[in-house]
């Protein structure tokens, strides 16, 4: 398995040899953040022309067929139509906010996205407590809602940001203790040590019952960070027309657009990285010549089909179920899915004492 961090290391020093450090730090910095722009949009793109594909399967339709071959083109056209339309700012609206909001929730994406590590000494930031980071940069994006439905001077976008902050605040539990069932399992909070603690075995495989528990209910209340259906109430069209971002217009709206997609791979990325291994390959014990030719495939290559993976039962799920009311939303993860994550991290903490794992 390829380690980036010879390559990162490097560059790094070629760029010391002919330049101030702090100037070579600078250029680095640009450089991986316009990475992280390109690959949040094509991301983005890949997401939604595979939600449109999959979303017509479930419904029994073609989806996006004319522009382009398979409709491939589709997104992009989307993308420019967005890019050409016109900004406006509703009247009575607090200016500051309303035009912050956007990029409050941009930043929490950006910041959560870098915190992932898609192959071996390719992440942008590894703390010793990364997994807290993570979880903390992630809650940023509600600040950005809140402040979208509050700003614009509308009550249907009030609305509809107060259901989504309940919604998110609500099930950042569940998300919290399912991961922290895991970092009970390994005993670190560093995501590359997470990654590297499942080179004998995926955690999922590891932790026995608690570990699958804690996966599902990370699937179920990831679904509900992300305002995806069943758990869409804050965009109900029918009740708030586009929820908390109604009064938004060209690239602000498509800010949100994009956050939304972003955030749905980045959920199942951390799934991926937490419970399947991350970037690492798929390994039996005791079949030497099966592990050695999984050891062949890229590291990045198995991090984006095992998040796609998880993003697909995300896509499932939202095309299975019907659309909840706010009511037993809340009701699922109060009454639900916090007691039943509290009892599965004790469940695994006796795991670990006793050495029930694998």
């Amino acid at each position: 398995m390829f380690d980036f961090s010879i390559a990162t290391s490097w560059i790094h020093q070629m760029l010391t040899s002919v330049m101030p450090e702090g100037l070579a730090i600078f250029i680095e910095c640009v450089v991986i953040g316009v990475c992280i722009v390109a690959m949040y949009a094509i991301l983005a793109i890949a997401l939604i022309y595979m939600e449109r594909k999959i979303c017509a399967f479930f419904q029994c339709r073609l989806g996006p067929n004319r522009v382009g071959p398979y409709g491939l083109l589709q997104v992009f056209c989307d993308v420019f139509k967005m890019l050409t339309k016109e900004i406006f700012n509703p009247k009575g609206a607090d200016q500051f906010l309303y035009n912050l909001a956007p990029f409050m929730v941009l930043i929490a994406s950006f910041l959560t996205f870098a915190c992932l590590p898609m192959n071996m000494g390719m992440e942008v930031l590894d703390f010793n407590v990364g997994i807290f980071f993570l979880l903390s940069a992630s809650s940023i994006g509600v600040v950005g809602i809140l402040l979208a439905g509050w700003s614009s001077n509308n009550k249907f976008s009030l609305i509809g940001a107060m259901r989504s902050g309940a919604q998110i605040i609500s099930y950042e539990l569940s998300v919290g203790m399912s991961i922290l069932t895991m970092v009970v399992l390994t005993g670190t909070m560093q995501i590359s040590e997470i990654v590297a603690g499942q080179a004998d075995g995926w955690l999922l495989f590891k932790g026995h019952i608690p570990a699958i528990i804690a996966f599902l209910i990370y699937i179920v209340a990831g679904n509900a960070e992300c305002n995806r259906g069943p758990f869409d109430l804050p965009e109900a069209e029918s009740e708030l027309t586009a929820g908390y971002h109604t009064e938004y217009s060209g690239m602000h709206f498509g800010f949100y657009y994009l956050a939304e997609y972003l955030n749905l791979f980045i959920v199942a990325a951390v799934a991926a990285t937490v419970f399947l291994g991350g970037w690492m390959p798929f390994h039996v014990a005791g079949l030497d010549g099966f592990n050695t030719v999984m050891d062949y495939i890229p590291g990045f290559v198995w991090f984006f089909a095992k998040a796609f993976f998880v993003v697909f039962l995300m896509m499932w799920m939202r095309w299975s179920f019907p659309r909840l009311r706010i009511d037993q939303i809340l009701k699922l993860e109060w009454k639900y899915l916090v007691p039943l994550s509290m009892l599965n991290l004790i469940l695994m903490t006796l795991v670990v004492a006793y050495g029930l794992h694998f």
